[in-house]
C-alpha cells in the first residue's frame, strides 16, 4: 500500500466517524474529525502530485539558492522610515 492510499484511507474513516458525532450531537468532536480528515486528503493529494511531478537535480539546486539568501541590491529599493 502507497502512502498516497493510506492517507486516503485515514480521510475517509475521520469523515465517516465525523458524521457519527455530528448525528450524536457532538460538533466540537466533529469539527476536530473533518478537519482532520481534510488535513489527511490534502497529505494524500501532495504525495500523489509529488509522484506524479518527481523533482530533478537541478530543480531542487536552484530552490535551495532562492530560499535563504539576501541581496544587498534588494535592501537598496525599500527605505525604511523611522
Amino acid at each position: 500500500m502507497t502512502i498516497e492510499r493510506a492517507f486516503t484511507i485515514l480521510a475517509a474513516l475521520l469523515v465517516v466517524i465525523a458524521a457519527l458525532c455530528l448525528w450524536y450531537d457532538n460538533v466540537s468532536a466533529a469539527f476536530v474529525l473533518g478537519a482532520l480528515g481534510a488535513v489527511a486528503w490534502f497529505l494524500s493529494y501532495r504525495f500523489r502530485l509529488r509522484a506524479r511531478f518527481p523533482v530533478t537535480e537541478d530543480e531542487k539546486d536552484s530552490t535551495e539558492d532562492v530560499g535563504g539568501k539576501i541581496h544587498d541590491e534588494d535592501l537598496s529599493d525599500h527605505s525604511v522610515e523611522r
